[in-house]
């Protein structure tokens, strides 16, 4: 990991050419990244070896960023879910980001137009906890306001989903 960006990403990534079939495998991998390559071979009728080949390439591009467990923040007693919308004076600084990605109950940054520069998606076990994390966002250097939109339930919650085609 980089000391000193905390791997944010300072800008876009390029755009690379996913057919049909490699759609096909990422979505299958979001919904169960367990699959063997034998599973997946089955369901994209290609064999094993030729499904290998096409993951490691999704990887290498940077596709696939990583395979990990996705935890549920209420049975970790984080029930509380917001979205804190960050106006800073200026142009959002990397040390502000840093600060901002040191703090463990922030689980998304996301920089924005708009009326706010960044918005963070937070969990705390409640609202003590949340009023304290926006505590701390606000004395960090450059934050001129910051709005709360506390979540009453969540209807949907998911990474991109890769359009099928004709291949669902």
């Amino acid at each position: 990991m980089d000391s000193k960006t905390n791997n944010i990403r300072p800008d876009r990534a390029e755009r690379v050419k996913v057919d049909k079939i490699d759609r096909k495998l990422l979505r299958l991998l979001a919904k169960d990244s367990d699959k063997t390559y034998s599973e997946l071979s089955e369901l994209v009728f290609l064999s094993p070896p030729a499904v290998h080949e096409r993951v490691q390439k999704l990887r290498r591009n940077g596709v696939i960023k990583g395979t990990h467990a996705v935890l549920d923040g209420p049975s970790l007693g984080c029930s509380l879910l917001s979205f804190l919308h960050v106006e800073a004076e200026g142009s959002v600084r990397m040390d502000m980001l840093n600060e901002f990605y040191s703090i463990a109950d922030v689980e998304e940054i996301h920089s924005v137009a708009g009326e706010t520069n960044i918005i963070f998606k937070v969990r705390t076990r409640d609202s003590i906890d949340l009023e304290k994390l926006i505590e701390k966002v606000q004395l960090v250097d450059g934050v001129k306001k910051v709005k709360c939109f506390v979540v009453l339930s969540s209807k949907l919650e998911r990474g991109p989903q890769p359009e099928m085609d004709d291949l669902s």
